[in-house]
This record gives structure tokens, sequence and C-alpha cells, in this order.
């Protein structure tokens, strides 16, 4: 059922367990995701709404929009452009930080309350894009204070020092193949991974792998549960999604995301990602956008906005 995930143009409605590979959300500890075997249900819109809305805002966008929604109370899943590769951009910082604190569980204890330090020259290509790091600079931080900078502020330096952490780009791409993740690379670290134009593989991933990744942090046993809820933290405390996948949903809804953008330069790619609670319910959605311009443009964040709306929608959530 999953392949049709692999579709370039459409969607597809299959159990989240097939998505996740047998990881489907359960009620239980705040939290805790257990392995189940989850039937699809039939709630919800037509999958082929979505299919037509999102095929509509890509021409009034001219643009290419990925996206994956899943519901893990009922298994139902909904996806467009779900296997295309689009760029990691800073969307790369929240899997870094998982990565990073499964080595301090796992590897080296102590690892998150250790600080480190650095030179100025060390960041000279990132003092833009770096509004906490810039502030620490005499005094240096923690990887634990690093990952709320690079989470909740998008800060450039935290990310590249957290990949520092685990052996660089191709330490996270380890960390994604040992959580199961065979497709998300990551290639070069901060400024350049934001370089992208179509067809290119580096620092990229897919709708599909992103949400099952980032469904395994989040709500699964990848993380210790202490951990797994740190992360959680951060990402509802973001600060930079505000436009994005946030705006697209009823603002009594709680969403912990993680944004990326490249740049008109690059084609104009933006992404989000975001764990979602509607009033009332235990277990949460995940929502996965990514998005690009057919030639070097801005970004729109309202096209992510109303992806998450049509999302939100074929799973019968509004």
């Amino acid at each position: 059922m999953i392949r049709h995930l692999g579709m370039r143009l459409g969607v597809a409605t299959v159990t989240a367990s097939a998505l996740l590979g047998g990881l489907a959300y359960a009620a239980g500890a705040p939290g805790e995701t257990k392995a189940a075997t989850v039937a699809t249900r039939t709630g919800g819109k037509d999958p082929s709404d979505l299919n037509g809305t999102l095929e509509e805002l890509e021409k009034s966008y001219d643009g290419r929009i990925g996206a994956v929604g899943i519901d893990l109370g009922t298994g139902r899943t909904v996806g467009y452009r779900a296997d295309e590769r689009f760029p990691f951009n800073s969307m790369f910082k929240v899997f870094a930080c998982a990565a990073v604190m499964r080595k301090a569980r796992t590897a080296e204890p102590g690892l998150m309350d250790r600080v480190i330090r650095w030179k100025p020259s060390d960041m000279a290509e990132l003092t833009g894009n770096s509004p906490e790091t810039t502030e620490y600079t005499d005094t240096g931080m923690t990887p634990a204070q690093l990952c709320r900078a690079g989470i909740t502020k998008s800060d450039g330096f935290a990310g590249n020092t957290l990949l520092g952490q685990i052996g660089g780009p191709r330490g996270l791409t380890g960390f994604f193949r040992a959580t199961g993740d065979g497709t998300s690379r990551l290639d070069r670290p901060e400024p350049h991974l934001t370089e992208w134009k179509p067809g290119e593989e580096r620092d990229t991933t897919t709708p599909a792998a992103a949400a099952r990744t980032f469904t395994k942090l989040t709500t699964g046993k990848t993380l210790h549960p202490r951990d797994r809820a740190r992360l959680v933290g951060w990402l509802k405390g973001s600060l930079t999604g505000a436009g994005r996948i946030r705006a697209g949903l009823p603002k009594d809804w709680t969403v912990g995301d993680k944004t990326g953008t490249g740049g008109a330069a690059n084609y104009g790619t933006a992404d989000d990602i975001a764990i979602v609670w509607t009033p009332g319910s235990d277990a949460p959605l995940v929502l996965s956008v990514f998005t690009n311009r057919n030639r070097p443009a801005p970004h729109d964040d309202k096209v992510i906005a109303s992806t998450a709306t049509a999302l939100a929608k074929a799973l019968g959530k509004l």
C-alpha cells in the first residue's frame, strides 16, 4: 500500500502503520507510542479533494508542493508528492538535536550539559543567521542550549555546532539510517545546505521520510521519554513558524514545529514539519509540508499554511 505514495502526482490514503513501518500511536503514558497495526478508517474528506486543492495551489503559486498528513489516532494518512525530494534547509536542526540527545543518553552521559566554546571567526559565515549564539560567544553554550536556539530560533551556528557533536552532516545521515530512514541525507553544513536547484539530491528528504522519522522522534521510542518530551517542548516554543503550518490551523490547536527556508535564489524553497494536537485528543497529527518555486523567486508562507489546512481537512479534522 505504501507504494502509492511514490506517485509523482496525486494523493493516497494508507494506514499510519504502513507509512511508519509498523509504528502507530496508541493511548498510554503521556508521549508514549506503542507498535500496533492500525486499520484505515473511512472518516474524513475524499483524498481527491486534497489532490485537486494542491494541484490548483501549485498552479497559482507556480511551484511544487510535497505534503504528508498522519492522524496517529485513526491511522489515516494522506500524501501528495510524498516521495519526491525537497531540501531540508533549517529543518535539519530538529533531527540534529535528536541525534545529539540520543548520543548523550546512550554513549556520552553529561554531553547535553557540557559547555562548548568557539571563537568569533568560527561563525563568520553565519553571524546574520545566528541570533542567539552570537550573544554567547564569550561564554559558550551547552548542547541543550544549542538545541533550544536551533529549534526555537533556527539559529544557524547552533545547528552547525550540534552537527559537530555527531560527526557532521555524514553523522546525521548515519543517524537517519540507524532510525530506519534510508532516504534522508545531509551533505553540507549551514549556510551551504540551502543551495538547491531542481534535481539536486544533496541535503534532501521527502515529505514521507521526514514525517516518518519525525513521528518516531516525537512519539516513538527512538528517544528516551524525557528527551522526547524535551524535544517536543522546544518544538512548541518555536518562534519561526507562525505564518506556516500554525497559520493554517485553528488557534486552539497545539502545534510544535520546525521550519526551513532556502531563499529566493534557491527557487524559494521553504518547509515546515509539525506535531499537532486537536482539543481533547491525546493522539496527535503529524504534518509535513515542503515547497519550492519553478524559478528563482521568494517563497510564500501562505502556500504552506493553505497546504496545512488542506491536510487537516483530508484527515477529517476540519
